[in-house]
């Protein structure tokens, strides 16, 4: 057996020969070996020009410019590899796992298993009743249909009912949790709308008491603005009175200058005192708001702002009248 087989095996592959063809010099190599010779680059030796290939055997020249494909056919050597496969694949047996090389040629019929000739005559299966693999063959065709109609019975093992059950608490499952999904959103959505409402609310407030705070400086601020343009117009002409050399024109500046001091002296200034903001915001949230539950949000009360102006003895600004401004954020 092992001389067919270095035969029938391709000495540049060194495997059993595929598409055996022929060269001008009678030796045979598979056709891929032959077309892998001419496209490596490594194969130069085996290559001379004008399309001629060396024989890797006999060293012989073939003419190859119109291809592998053109070169004939080795028939019989491709024949007997095929008698030789097909042979090789029925005498090929498993052997006994028990008694090392003995071959599975017995079937068992009470233990439903191939054995050897030994298991049957020292081994376990002694008594049993035994046939060829031929003859079990016969006996047992049928047994595969009925094994294939009972596996195919519904819930044969349960498995089906097992698998269907699973899916069903599967699905089940994955409802409840898109459920809850919405809870979460529908939850976090409401509770969003309801911060978000509250910090409007909080924001307009303070905004209501910003815009009463501007109303009640912006006048104050406006006339003081309008003092302070009246001295420095007074400074500015006593500047340029200075350097006058008309006695006429110096004269009535001076008169004009003194006139508009005394007047000045007669303005009422504002009295300015530290302003105060209380509570703070800061100071609401912190006790009423960061203490309480999510779901009391929306009870929680939005302050009314109120401002106010308080007397006070304390002034900023020495020997001018003082009032006091106090700003107080009642709840």
């Amino acid at each position: 057996m092992d001389h067919l087989i270095e035969d029938l095996t391709c000495s540049i592959c060194f495997n059993i020969y595929e598409d055996p063809r022929i060269l001008k010099c009678s030796h045979t190599f598979c056709k891929i070996c032959l077309e892998n010779i001419i496209r490596t680059s490594d194969s130069y030796l085996w290559r001379v020009s004008m399309g001629g290939l060396k024989c890797p055997t006999c060293r012989g020249i073939t003419n190859l410019s119109t291809g592998v494909h053109t070169l004939p056919i080795n028939f019989a050597l491709k024949s007997i590899i095929e008698k030789f496969k097909s042979t090789n694949n029925r005498s090929s047996v498993r052997t006994c796992p028990e008694h090392r090389g003995e071959p599975l040629d017995l079937f068992c019929f009470k233990d439903r298993k191939l054995i050897c000739g030994q298991c049957c005559e020292v081994g376990q299966h002694q008594n049993h009743r035994t046939e060829d693999l031929e003859v079990a063959y016969r006996t047992e065709r049928k047994t595969a249909s009925k094994l294939l109609s009972t596996l195919r019975e519904k819930n044969t093992t349960g498995v089906s009912a097992v698998i269907e059950a699973l899916e069903e608490q599967l699905e089940e499952c994955r409802t409840i949790i898109q459920e809850d999904k919405k809870e979460v959103v529908t939850f976090f959505d409401k509770t969003t709308e309801i911060f978000e409402q509250k910090k409007q609310d909080l924001l307009a407030a303070l905004n209501d008491l910003d815009q009463k705070i501007i109303d009640d400086y912006a006048p104050k601020i406006e006339a003081m603005r309008q003092i302070q343009d009246e001295e420095e117009d007074l400074i500015s002409l006593t500047s340029t009175t200075l350097d006058e050399g008309s006695p006429l024109v110096y004269l009535d500046n001076i008169h004009t200058i003194e006139k508009g001091i005394k007047a000045l002296k007669k303005q009422q200034l504002c009295s300015v005192q530290a302003v105060q903001i209380w509570p703070r915001v800061g100071q609401i949230l912190r006790d009423q708001w960061v203490k309480s539950r999510i779901i009391d949000a929306h009870r929680q009360p939005t302050p009314t702002f109120k401002f106010r102006c308080l007397i006070s003895s304390a002034s900023i600004i020495p020997n001018r009248p003082v009032n006091e401004v106090f700003v107080s954020i009642l709840l």
